[in-house]
């Protein structure tokens, strides 16, 4: 398992924990799978911006091996 803080490690189809922007404060992790990458820059410290199939918008915090 790898942190989402580089782009090129997140792609869609993945299996990924995000944090939602209301449970940054709580840090509680949503599973899901990445369908859009929305985060342009190469790497972010809070990791990378996704949508997931189910609509979701968070920031990667952990990546599943496929």
């Amino acid at each position: 398992m790898n942190s989402g803080t580089e782009r090129a490690t997140v792609k869609p189809g993945l299996e990924v924990d995000i944090v939602l922007k209301q449970d940054q404060r709580t840090g509680k992790l949503t599973r899901g799978i990445v369908k859009d990458l929305l985060t342009n820059s190469p790497t972010h410290p809070h990791g990378i911006k996704v949508r997931l199939t189910d609509g979701q918008v968070g920031r990667v915090k952990q990546i599943y091996p496929s």
